[in-house]
């Protein structure tokens, strides 16, 4: 198994990923305890996993360029599309601690209890089955929201559920020709800037 220092170095050196909170963050959550059995001797190759029914865990370095880009902050509230096996919502209930509270999605069913059974001991994080596309309304609007599967646009209820100076994460556009974007709420617009071209499974 390559060890997790062999990618920090990696980051480091090509000043890839930048934020210390994130390598913090990195060395706590074991990503070998969000893959299959089968694969968790390449738990820290830098490369997409799978997870089964058509989806993967993310390469890392991908998971760290769109927290990168939401830059989670200590209580925030946030909301995940896509929860996966659920090791980036563990990544994001370590940086925002104890006062933040992370609310991830998941549409198929054995993902969801695949990545609850993971997360249980988790106190901040929320593990929801359901279409992500219409989010998850809550009492108070999500400081940032990430999405791990791309859609052609945004989805108005995303939009609807952010405050504004929020940021959204997302990969935007059609399969092979996507582009993950950080978008911001304004009162008036939303703006967005592309952090890379990427390839997710769609949204579903």
């Amino acid at each position: 198994m390559l060890a997790k220092n062999q990618l920090l170095s990696y980051w480091k050196a090509k000043k890839i990923i930048k934020a210390e909170q994130l390598f913090q963050a990195f060395l706590a959550i074991k990503r070998e305890d969000f893959v299959l059995p089968e694969y968790r001797h390449q738990a820290y190759e830098d490369t997409p996993l799978p997870l089964g029914h058509g989806a993967t865990i993310s390469q890392p370095t991908t998971v760290m360029l769109m927290l990168q880009a939401l830059k989670p902050k200590q209580g925030d509230n946030i909301l995940e599309i896509g929860t996966g096996s659920g090791y980036n919502a563990a990544l994001l209930s370590y940086l925002v601690g104890i006062k933040g509270k992370v609310t991830t999605i998941e549409y198929v069913k054995e993902l969801f209890d695949y990545a609850s059974e993971r997360l249980k001991d988790f106190k901040n994080v929320k593990v929801i089955y359901g279409d992500g596309k219409y989010g998850y309304k809550q009492k108070y609007l999500y400081n940032k929201i990430i999405v791990t599967a791309a859609s052609d646009d945004i989805p108005q209820a995303l939009i609807e559920q952010l405050r504004v100076n929020g940021t959204l994460v997302m990969p935007i556009g059609p399969f092979h020709n996507q582009q993950v974007f950080k978008i911001k709420k304004t009162k008036k617009e939303l703006k967005r800037k592309s952090i890379g071209n990427f390839i997710f499974v769609p949204l579903k």
